[in-house]
């Protein structure tokens, strides 16, 4: 493997932080976007138990908002609650964006290192290629040798590249639809809690 980095030239070392720097990218991100981390089930129902037993109450509301994105957002709805719908909702707003921002945290560098590594590959492919040229040019193409390792290193570069952009880019699309679909369970069951609190809608607690 390292005979093979070497060969690559010096551009190797960027694609090769490039592709740590996905690897951890998309680690952490599996682990983080995990909907039993993100919407708990159970923390939605608890809720309702809360409301519809009349517990609800300062303490449960700061578990409820330190338990999970979903019950961040909750929390926030609920603390403005007795300032009416509009204000309620706003609130629960306010705290979507910053639970969403979070859920999208590291998809950018994710998406740039899926769009340049190919670049990096085609730069060093480049490169190779003038080497080859110059060889020519110095000693013809009698040197074998020389040539194949200019062309050598176009080809590993451009593989290299290609070998880290296709996952980090079928994974950073894979990360945005899952965002996605979190956003949207999270907006319904908000959107709940709002008819719930005011009255338009009967609790509905699972399993009680």
């Amino acid at each position: 493997m390292f005979e093979l980095l070497k060969a690559g030239g010096i551009l190797m070392v960027p694609i090769v932080a490039c592709s740590i720097l996905a690897l951890a990218i998309i680690l952490e991100r599996f682990w983080t976007l995990r909907p039993t981390r993100v919407a708990p089930p159970q923390t939605i129902n608890e809720l309702w138990r809360w409301i519809k037993k009349k517990e609800l109450n300062g303490r449960k509301l700061k578990a409820l908002q330190g338990s999970s994105p979903l019950g961040r957002i909750l929390a926030g709805g609920l603390i403005n609650a007795k300032h009416g719908r509009e204000i309620m909702k706003e609130s629960i707003e306010h705290e979507a964006s910053q639970v969403i921002h979070d859920l999208e945290r590291f998809l950018n560098p994710l998406g740039t290192v899926a769009t340049i590594t190919p670049l990096l590959g085609l730069l060093g492919t480049v490169i190779g290629m003038i080497k080859v040229f110059a060889e020519i040019q110095l000693a013809g193409v009698g040197n074998a040798g020389n040539l194949a390792g200019g062309i050598s290193e176009a080809l590993i570069t451009t593989a290299a590249g290609l070998s880290v952009a296709i996952p980090a880019l079928i994974c950073h699309r894979y990360f945005i639809r899952r965002v996605d679909e979190l956003v949207v369970g999270m907006e319904q069951e908000a959107i709940k809690l709002v008819e719930v609190v005011h009255g338009d809608r009967e609790i509905d607690v699972e399993g009680a």
